[in-house]
């Protein structure tokens, strides 16, 4: 992607790099209905989505920040760039003037970080494992605000790329509907730029309550899923409230993971209990 400081091509720039100031500022323009302007709902269907989907939104409390969160997720080209160009395309002119200062400066902060990324390590003669260390990082996901309290989850969801679409569906059951709960989905909340293990270690013992682990073939092939839920389960006894909740969504060749047989799996291939399979795992993620 060209991050070049003079010249930006923001349709290479992913909608992840607009931090949670422009998202929040997009929704006090957009989430009021208008006579005369468009709202939302315009830009949501510009962007692909269905009637139903749309209808769906309304109920959320902040359904411009719904809309982008689930157009950055199943869109290939949801860019920054794009963003703009259907802003353009509704003739909300006054967004994409009133917020283009704050949306170049994510830009920029945003290809600063890429920079920083491809840089070589620099070598250092010691280090001092004394120094202390923050106490609470910010800035991990998208929604954290740095001069606020972080951002906090029902669930941290473990899962692998190829069971993405059952996460989608998860996402839809469980946070568009009365059940209101809150999921961290890699993915879609993360903000790039900081070591992998360091975020997920740090999201799964601070910031989520839960850990929905999807089992599939996949996901014993994962290095990914393998740390995540062995850490998981490193954090027991003393901290029980960090309960693994294992869903198995189809047929698998392989067999179930041994380290989490003793628990109790949520499974949704079983045709007799699926009527009842968002309810025990919604009712499972409520719990205090």
């Amino acid at each position: 992607m060209a991050c070049a400081e003079s010249d930006v091509d923001l349709c290479s720039v992913p909608l992840v790099a607009l931090n949670v100031r422009v998202r929040k500022k997009l929704g006090l323009y957009l989430n009021p209905k208008h006579t005369v302007a468009a709202d939302w709902m315009a830009v949501a269907e510009t962007m692909g989505f269905s009637y139903l989907e749309i209808k769906n939104y309304e109920a959320c409390k902040d359904p411009t920040k719904t809309v982008l969160e689930n157009w950055q997720a199943r869109t290939a080209d949801a860019s920054v760039g794009k963003l703009l160009s259907i802003l353009k395309e509704v003739e909300r002119n006054d967004v994409v003037e009133d917020l283009r200062p704050l949306i170049d400066d994510d830009v920029r902060k945003y290809c600063e970080s890429l920079k920083k990324q491809a840089e070589p390590p620099v070598q250092v003669h010691e280090v001092d494992s004394c120094v202390p260390r923050t106490p609470e990082r910010f800035g991990l996901t998208t929604e954290d605000d740095p001069e606020g309290a972080p951002e906090m989850f029902d669930a941290f969801i473990c899962y692998c790329p190829s069971d993405f679409e059952f996460v989608h569906e998860m996402i839809r059951e469980l946070e568009q509907t009365d059940y209101k709960l809150k999921l961290c989905v890699f993915d879609r909340n993360v903000l790039p730029g900081s070591c992998v293990w360091t975020i997920t270690s740090e999201l799964i013992e601070k910031r989520c309550k839960r850990m929905v682990v999807v089992i599939s073939d996949e996901y014993l092939d994962s290095d990914a899923c393998d740390f995540q839920t062995k850490f998981a389960l490193s954090l027991c006894p003393g901290a029980r409230s960090k309960r693994l909740i294992p869903v198995v969504y189809k047929a698998m060749k392989k067999p179930f993971p041994s380290i989490l047989r003793f628990l109790t799996v949520c499974d949704y291939t079983r045709p007799c209990t699926q009527a009842w399979f968002w309810i025990r795992l919604a009712k499972a993620l409520s719990l205090p």
